[in-house]
């Protein structure tokens, strides 16, 4: 399909990225599309940023039928570059299915958002561990208030650049282990980048704040035993040398982060044992008190590697590794921001340049 080009009148000033929060400040142009029984996905276009109009019986607003995702762009010198683009828009399809929404043609999304990057290529910021953050979403525009699969979407695309998500240095998270709520369950959306999922974490999330600790980590639904995720990323462990991780394929009610999958490579090419398995918090405890759990991290697009320095359990704290940042997850931030900014050599093909 021909992506059409509507030029802005009047282009914005671009702000310090040092100085604003995450997702405050958006580009110039976006990218949209529309979805109908007849035409299915047509008229691909490029529009400068403006608000959008949708009925207040907008099937969205009232069932939630939407997903989204989020990946990053860098520039390496002077070229547009966009951190491993084809494997998050196939995660926007993976979504897609689990909410009953039409897949959107791949070859026409990762071209949209290479030609939406490359427009807006000064938009990018190069300061070290800055920006742009990448937002695809698609939601139901049907103007009905009856509960059944929308017949009409939108699928869009806005960019906002972002500081350093660490503005004070990497360091160590307080997470609490959430074992009286739950978020997501076997057989749900817990699996899909959709809206309900952070909407289910919120309450927890302020819960757990309340308590000191900066997010929550969800347990399964139904032993409430098994881990599971943080409400932001995955969570990883390094127990004995080896890489433990949650299985979004055992366990299909968490989200197969790409952050992780990323860790995971990049640690087999280094050596290390991986195992994307089933782990209970027992057994983390138990590492914990036979001195064998090594570190725990977070994984995801905007911390990219989040080091958990605490873990609360049912009222005790068990501190990680002396509540300091562990070498792997140090040298794993590194080597991924070292990737993102153009400083390592990129041996898994997960930068694609805009043009």
């Amino acid at each position: 399909m021909e992506i059409k080009f509507e030029e802005t009148k009047t282009l914005k000033e671009k702000p310090d990225v040092s100085k604003i929060g995450f997702g405050t400040h958006f580009t110039d142009y976006m990218f949209e599309m529309d979805y109908n029984p007849t035409d299915g996905w047509h008229d691909p276009r490029i529009v400068p940023y403006r608000d959008i109009s949708v009925s207040p019986a907008n099937t969205t607003l009232h069932y939630g039928q939407a997903i989204f995702d989020g990946l990053k762009a860098y520039k390496h010198g002077d070229k547009p570059v966009i951190f491993r683009a084809s494997t998050h828009l196939q995660r926007v399809n993976v979504s897609a299915k689990i909410l009953d929404i039409p897949e959107v043609p791949f070859d026409v999304m990762l071209a949209g958002l290479k030609k939406l990057i490359y427009i807006e290529r000064d938009w990018i910021p190069t300061g070290k561990g800055q920006s742009l953050y990448i937002r695809p979403f698609i939601f139901a525009t049907d103007p009905y208030l009856g509960v059944k699969v929308a017949q009409t979407y939108k699928f869009m695309i806005i960019l906002s650049p972002v500081a350093a998500y660490y503005a004070h240095g990497f360091s160590p998270v307080k997470i609490m282990v959430e074992s009286e709520y739950v978020r997501a369950v076997r057989g749900g959306l817990g699996a899909a980048k959709t809206p309900a999922n952070y909407a289910a974490s919120l309450h927890a999330g302020l819960v757990a704040h309340d308590k000191g600790y900066d997010q929550v980590l969800w347990l399964d639904g139904v032993e409430r035993k098994y881990i599971e995720e943080v409400g932001s990323m995955n969570i990883l462990f390094k127990i004995g040398g080896k890489i433990v991780s949650p299985s979004p394929q055992l366990q299909t009610s968490i989200l197969d982060g790409i952050t992780r999958r990323t860790v995971n490579e990049i640690a087999e090419s280094w050596g290390l044992p991986v195992e994307s398995r089933k782990i209970s918090i027992d057994e983390v405890i138990k590492a914990h008190e036979d001195g064998t759990l090594e570190e725990v991290f977070g994984s995801g697009t905007a911390a990219v590697i989040s080091p958990v320095g605490v873990l609360e359990y049912k009222g005790k704290e068990y501190v990680i590794n002396g509540g300091k940042t562990g070498e792997f997850a140090q040298k794993m931030y590194d080597y991924i921001e070292g990737i993102h900014m153009g400083e390592v050599e990129d041996k898994f093909g997960y930068i694609e340049v805009a043009e």
